[in-house]
């Protein structure tokens, strides 16, 4: 292990079918609009954690939410996951703002999102 430790889940994506409906629903769950209102990604910053629409899975697919673990250096959090036996579903990508994301998988086959902030 390379002795950080990872603080908490920070950002929740969830896939949506209807972005206009689910936008509704979530301003309503959070009690206040979304930060981000796009075509293509809403997103919410409420008590400290972000929380994301994704329409139609995104180009990622996803099938179900995906928790976004916020981590100082992702390819060393990557290489401690795969080392410990985790498979790396989707490389690390700047997704923008210099913002880097990737996933892997856990022995059971459950999504991790991991997430650098530059």
């Amino acid at each position: 292990m390379t002795g950080s430790s990872t603080p908490a889940i920070k950002t929740v994506l969830h896939p949506v079918s209807d972005l206009a409906r689910a936008k509704a629903v979530y301003a309503a769950l959070l009690g206040i609009p979304p930060q981000a209102d796009s075509p293509y990604y809403v997103g919410f910053e409420a008590g400290g954690q972000h929380i994301g629409l994704v329409p139609g899975g995104g180009p990622q697919g996803m099938t179900s939410p995906v928790a976004y673990w916020h981590v100082p250096d992702i390819e060393a959090k990557l290489a401690e996951l795969t080392a410990a036996g985790a498979t790396v579903k989707e490389a690390a990508h700047d997704v923008g703002g210099g913002r880097l994301v990737a996933t892997v998988t856990d022995l059971d086959g459950n999504v991790l999102g991991l997430l650098q902030d530059q």
